[in-house]
């Protein structure tokens, strides 16, 4: 029995166009058959999917997860509407070349805009934050076509999704095909999830997350729920989970001659007991983009750094746009946190007062993010040799450790998590910042508040390398064990709200 109940569900993931058995192929187009035949399924969908919730649900809420409420969000191939209506927006459109299903969908949801329109003929003359082809790509005859049309309703930070099925799962479909437990269905396009990325890519699209769901798409009491909210969720596993997901977003446009002087930049200092380095940080960080504000931060120093702070801030007033403030709160986070609430430029930066992060290198993560390259830059110090002491062993052995894990949580390569200097627009961080009730404030150094704020907001997360540089002042404040241990917390408690949720 649950064989049955299970090769039933796959037969409807892997195609809708059940009733294709009337309607053979030599006799139509390819086009025109499919439309037929969503056409009729059109009166069956709506009770169907009441009946498949658990499969479709999954997929809409882990979709919805990486949209927020002032979005615009377009559904190619809406079908029925069932999705659309599950995610988040303050605009939706819903389109779909069936005429019976954009019916169903307007029944079903009034307050939703639903059209009849082909896919490979787009006729929008609207520009979304949110582009949804979920397990439609199998049906499109020429899918690079129609991702070439998705550059003419994206802006530069549009974010594409498609789902599709794990084509390792067809043996199963065909199994059940023959003994009779479903439909025979006309075979959908062969897409593993290298080529879905790189249609994206040839369309004008770059993929900077992928990833794998579901091991059972049936509601089996407490086992679907351990497979598929956890075991589905690690190595291995995951190579056998049914849906796969692509995000991505508009490759950058080369040529943008506006760039050197398209933003303004606050780079916020955060400082404790680094007297020694104060000067350095304003003497040796460039000039670029429109303008240049330093912020200092200062924390419970007890080397004179507050003291210093004034006095340089009083020195370089002529030169410099420079705002200084001392902390109420403890840690770094509180300091940055600080820092960005005083900034007005358009991108925020982060500079670590040791240095160990050549403030040189700076306009290097200025370029990445006003260029398009990325939304959230984050510097790298394990790519290049780095001097003698500036990272001692059992560090690298915790970075590392502490990458590999975020490579698995985020579902894209990290190198680096705890590199100091991260940088994004201040618009972003402002919805960070909104959104930050989500995941609490647990974070007293900043950087996973903001990497996982990051996630949350579905930025493309880029990482920069840069040449780590020893101490020329002061000592750390890190202590590796404790800190090293508050950060395995930390994650441990990110993969409920992320990767188990």
């Amino acid at each position: 029995m649950f064989l049955i109940c299970y090769y039933n569900i796959l037969a409807y993931i892997l195609s809708l166009a059940r009733c294709f058995g009337n309607y053979p192929m030599a006799l139509k187009s390819k086009a025109a058959a499919f439309k037929e035949c969503f056409d009729k399924l059109a009166k069956k969908r709506v009770d169907y999917r009441k009946r498949r919730t658990y499969y479709w649900t999954d997929i809409a809420k882990y979709i919805d997860y990486f949209i927020h409420n002032d979005q615009s969000v377009l559904e190619i191939g809406a079908g029925a509407g069932e999705l659309l209506n599950q995610v988040k927006g303050r605009r939706k459109l819903g389109i779909d070349f069936s005429e019976g299903m954009v019916t169903a969908a307007r029944e079903q949801f009034p307050d939703i805009q639903f059209e009849v329109m082909d896919a490979e003929a787009l006729e929008i003359e609207e520009k979304f934050d949110v582009i949804i082809l979920s397990n439609l790509i199998g049906y499109i005859t020429d899918i690079q076509s129609l991702f070439d049309q998705l550059r003419k309703i994206s802006h530069p930070k549009t974010k594409i999704m498609v789902t599709y099925y794990n084509y390792l799962w067809e043996p199963l479909i065909k199994m059940a095909e023959l003994m009779g437990l479903k439909f025979k269905t006309p075979a959908q396009n062969w897409l593993s999830q290298v080529d879905i990325n790189n249609l994206l890519y040839l369309g004008g699209f770059d993929v900077y997350r992928t990833t794998k769901r579901m091991l059972i798409p049936i509601n089996v009491p407490i086992v679907s729920h351990l497979m598929n909210r956890y075991v589905a969720k690690f190595p291995f596993f995951r190579l056998f989970a049914l849906n796969t997901f692509s995000f991505a977003m508009p490759l950058p446009v080369s040529g943008d001659k506006e760039v050197d002087e398209k933003y303004s930049v606050s780079i916020v200092v955060p400082a404790m007991n680094e007297s020694g380095n104060i000067e350095d940080a304003i003497l040796r960080t460039p000039q670029f983009g429109r303008w240049v504000e330093l912020i200092f931060i200062e924390g419970g120093s007890k080397d004179g750094t507050w003291e210093k702070i004034q006095e340089i801030a009083e020195k370089y007033k002529d030169s410099h746009r420079i705002k200084i403030g001392q902390q109420s709160g403890k840690g770094k986070g509180d300091a940055v946190r600080m820092g960005f609430d005083m900034a007005e430029g358009d991108i925020l930066m982060i500079l670590d007062a040791d240095l160990t992060v050549p403030p040189e290198d700076l306009p290097k993560f200025y370029y990445a993010l006003s260029s398009g390259k990325g939304e959230f830059i984050n510097g790298s110090r394990l790519v290049y040799t780095m001097e003698k002491l500036a990272m001692r062993f059992l560090n690298v052995l915790g970075n590392k450790f502490f990458s590999s894990l975020f490579t698995w949580l985020l579902d894209q390569p990290f190198k680096d998590t705890l590199c100091g200097t991260k940088v994004l627009l201040r618009t972003d961080y402002e919805i960070i910042k909104r959104n930050r009730v989500y995941f609490g404030d647990f974070d007293p150094f900043g950087d996973y508040d903001l990497i996982f704020g990051a996630h949350k907001l579905n930025l493309k997360i880029t990482e920069l390398p840069i040449r780590y540089q020893e101490r020329t002042y002061g000592t750390t404040n890190i202590s590796r064990f404790k800190h090293g241990f508050l950060l395995l917390k930390m994650c441990l408690f990110a993969a409920r709200k992320i990767k188990f949720r």
